[in-house]
């Protein structure tokens, strides 16, 4: 459950049209069409595929009060939630590179 540095991930920059999927069970998680630059250094996306794909709950850890979002099948540490995003939802879903796994969509 612990975070990866900043700018640490070729995935933060990842442009091309996919599907990011849980690292551990490959559920698929996020869409490329919602990855917006956040400048935070993680890959970050205002919504999900299926809400039923990750489940949240609450992380106290270190004094600070957030939501950390988990891999609802495998229950893998995902990185966390804020409500600091863009239109339409207004979050950002900021999540470990490591966690990840991209699938480019085949043209």
């Amino acid at each position: 459950e612990g975070t990866e540095p900043p700018f640490s991930s070729l995935l933060n920059e990842e442009k091309r049209e996919g599907t990011f999927r849980c690292a551990g069970c490959k559920s698929p998680l996020f869409s490329s069409s919602v990855k917006f630059d956040s400048g935070t250094g993680w890959p970050s996306f205002w919504d999900s595929i299926d809400k039923k794909n990750i489940k949240i709950r609450d992380d106290n850890s270190f004094g600070n009060k957030r939501v950390e979002i988990i891999c609802a099948n495998c229950d893998a540490h995902l990185g966390h939630v804020f409500k600091d995003g863009p239109n339409p939802t207004g979050l950002r879903y900021c999540v470990n590179s490591l966690s990840l796994d991209f699938k480019n969509k085949k043209k």
